[in-house]
């Protein structure tokens, strides 16, 4: 069953690791448009070597990060960044910032403020287009000999992952797309999981446990990190999970364990949460899964990333596609 809904691209994402060229390949071989690639360095290798070799390895799906979180690299050094992959993929590259939750939290800092996000992402921009910004106090510009870089200005389009109205009249004021709510005048991803379940599967089994598992489970760690023992504590199982955490380091440091395995492993303590894990969201059969698509399509996504997880990565990029028409082109 194909879309109803004309225009909506789907794409998939993938923590930055050995696997990731590959499994590039393999996307660019089904058909998805493009590819994203998470960032959180106490998480997961860098995402720019990745992508670089994954450019260089495929020739026309699109290559995305989701997200960039700024205060892992100096303006400077993610402008330079930037303008390498530019290069390196043939135009092919899309930047997505955002302020940096998981990755902040995993180091015991906050997320940084909405205005910092916009400060940092105008200061990228000014620099890929071959102007003097100001950082730190300091007029800066990349100063790039010919044939060490592309010439600016480089074009490369720069989205934001944000949420509620200040996000969004930022993202109006500053972005070139958006992951989040839909917007009203930008193109808008969202990301997903879930899983394309075998004929005669049942949402439940242990296979789609383990498949949709490490993502789910994530709103437990969320709890625990943003309200503590309370919230987490009012979820199903939460106060098991939260002893067991507690039970493993002293207060100053439960921080480095709270989302230990992001998205992509589940700790003993997290499979203690699989009976509670909804197995409704994009589980199910070829045609049920494609009607949650199209749903999202009439909703205002121009995009939808496909975030699999699981012992068998290529099988879920397989599956989810297979159950799909061949997505439009990427929209950078």
């Amino acid at each position: 069953m194909g879309f109803e809904k004309p225009g909506i691209t789907l794409a998939c994402g993938l923590p930055p690791g050995p696997d990731f060229a590959d499994l590039a390949v393999l996307a660019e071989q089904l058909g998805y448009a493009r590819v994203w690639i998470y960032d959180s360095a106490p998480l997961w290798e860098d995402p720019f070597v990745h992508l670089a070799l994954a450019a260089q390895r495929t020739t026309q799906i699109g290559l995305g990060t989701a997200v960039l979180i700024p205060q892992q690299r100096s303006v400077m050094a993610m402008a330079s960044a930037v303008a390498t992959l530019a290069r390196i993929s043939e135009g092919r590259f899309l930047a997505c910032f955002g302020t940096g939750f998981t990755a902040r939290l995993t180091v015991g800092q906050r997320p940084m403020t909405l205005d910092a996000l916009g400060a940092y992402v105008t200061a990228v921009r000014a620099l890929l287009a071959g102007e003097t910004a100001v950082v730190d106090g300091k007029p800066v510009r990349m100063l790039h000999a010919d044939g060490l870089a592309a010439r600016r200005p480089i074009e490369v389009p720069l989205w934001l992952s944000v949420f509620g109205p200040r996000g969004t009249a930022l993202a109006t004021d500053l972005a070139d797309g958006v992951i989040g709510p839909p917007h009203a005048t930008l193109p808008t991803a969202t990301i997903l999981s879930g899983t394309v379940l075998d004929p005669g599967e049942n949402a439940g089994s242990a296979r789609v446990r383990e498949a949709v598992g490490p993502w789910r489970i994530v709103d437990w760690h969320n709890a625990y990190a943003r309200g503590g023992a309370a919230a987490v504590d009012a979820l199903p199982g939460g106060q098991a999970w939260r002893e067991a955490l507690e039970a493993l380091a002293p207060e100053e440091e439960r921080h480095l364990l709270t989302f230990e395995g992001h998205v992509t492993h589940l700790t003993d303590r997290d499979r203690g949460l699989l009976d509670h894990i909804d197995t409704r969201m994009m589980i199910g059969d070829a045609t049920r899964i494609a009607k949650s698509l199209t749903r999202l399509g009439t909703a205002g996504f121009s995009e939808v990333i496909y975030t699999p997880s699981g012992p068998d990565i290529a099988r879920e990029l397989t599956a989810f596609m297979v159950a799909q028409p061949a997505p439009l082109p990427a929209t950078v």
